[in-house]
């Protein structure tokens, strides 16, 4: 049997990877391995490692890496505790096969460990663009240590081929958190207020920001902005979700927690909503606002709005439905304008979005177990150039 391995350090990782691992538990022909590391085994983060057992999947392995501090210092020293941490479990697990999904530092660690034990990678979002981040070199990096690469647009899989893989072993299958949409039955917003204690009001929006790690503006500069605007809008309700533990995450997560408390009639903050959760309060809302992914790869499948703040998510493929804003006041305030303008609601049940293709989980689950040998000692390849 093929050991397949998945490592997660994050609830919306998981969130994602799930429908993939849900097809290895199933089959006659793979044992499943899991590693769980980074914030899912944190208090402060809210121990979301709980979510993966509580989907009836079994944790091989748990490894803490998490220091108390989100500064640079901090996150580097995590790196490299995750690296000594992987060479124990590499060594134990002895997987034939490891799936990353995209570009977290941990990742990077956790992908040079593997490199190192010749554990051949396969690597989930590879070849996008996030300007605003200082994951999209890590995201690279990973590519370059990673042997068989599944994207989400054409694009992508072209700009993987680009940086010098073979495209036999490049595939376009699309964002793969699309099948959860496909997959489960979301819940209604009365279901949600009951399930949530919560009150929808006329406007309802999903809010997650994490730190632009490159951006010129503090990350409380920013986050600051929006809270200014968002506490201003009229019969208006705001659910949070907290950021990762990034660079100055803590100070975002502390200033959710002082505004929830001023403001309880109008908002509330979650650790982690879990995947149903979290897809069924984006469908129900107006939008999504922030700078996550989610609002750039899930969000227009749901036939709901992004307002995609500041330069994180620059130089991903877009959906229409995507507003984009700088994060000042009043570049935050048209955006919430926009999304309540009779001409954009009416356009958003007519969007297509460019990550789309169906069935993301099972191509990749077919192309890993029908693929060749895996060789770990990969040559580069060249393209003809004229």
């Amino acid at each position: 049997m093929k050991k397949i391995c998945f490592v997660t350090a994050t609830r919306a990782e998981y969130g994602l990877l799930k429908p993939l691992m849900k097809l290895v538990e199933n089959s006659d022909l793979a044992q499943l391995q899991i590693i769980a590391t980074g914030a899912h085994l944190s208090p402060e983060f809210g121990l979301t490692y709980k979510n993966i057992e509580d989907d009836g999947f079994y944790i091989d392995e748990r490894v803490e890496i998490l220091l108390s501090s989100d500064t640079p210092v901090g996150i580097v020293k995590t790196m490299g505790i995750a690296m000594m941490g992987m060479a124990e479990v590499f060594s134990k697990l002895r997987p034939d096969l490891l799936i990353i999904l995209g570009d977290r530092y941990e990742m990077l660690s956790i992908a040079s460990a593997a490199t190192i034990f010749k554990v051949p990678i396969a690597h989930l979002h590879g070849g996008e663009i996030t300007e605003g981040a200082y994951d999209d070199a890590i995201r690279h990096a990973i590519t370059k240590m990673s042997h068989i690469h599944f994207t989400s647009t054409e694009e992508y899989k072209n700009r993987v081929i680009q940086m010098g893989e073979n495209p036999e072993n490049v595939f376009n299958v699309g964002a793969i958190g699309l099948d959860n949409i496909r997959d489960l039955d979301l819940l209604s917003a009365k279901e949600l207020e009951a399930d949530l204690d919560i009150k929808f009001k006329k406007y309802n929006y999903q809010i997650t920001f994490h730190p632009e790690t490159l951006g010129s503006l503090s990350s409380e500069e920013q986050f600051q902005n929006l809270l200014n605007v968002i506490k201003n809008q009229e019969d208006s309700f705001f659910i949070f979700t907290k950021a990762n533990a990034d660079t100055d995450g803590r100070i975002i997560n502390q200033m959710i927690d002082d505004f929830v408390n001023e403001y309880p009639d109008i908002a509330r903050a979650f650790h982690s909503l879990g995947t149903l959760r979290f897809l069924s309060v984006v469908k129900v809302c107006d939008a999504i606002v922030g700078n996550s992914s989610s609002g750039i790869l899930e969000a227009p499948s749901l036939y709901t709005a992004t307002i995609n703040i500041g330069e994180r998510q620059k130089g991903r493929a877009q959906a229409l439905s995507i507003i984009n804003v700088d994060n000042s006041e009043g570049g935050i305030s048209s955006g919430f304008e926009s999304v309540k303008s009779t001409f954009f609601r009416e356009r958003l049940s007519e969007i297509k979005n460019p990550y789309d293709n169906g069935g993301a989980a099972k191509e990749i689950f077919n192309k890993i177990m029908n693929h060749k040998t895996i060789k770990t000692n990969k040559p580069f390849y060249n393209l003809s150039w004229i």
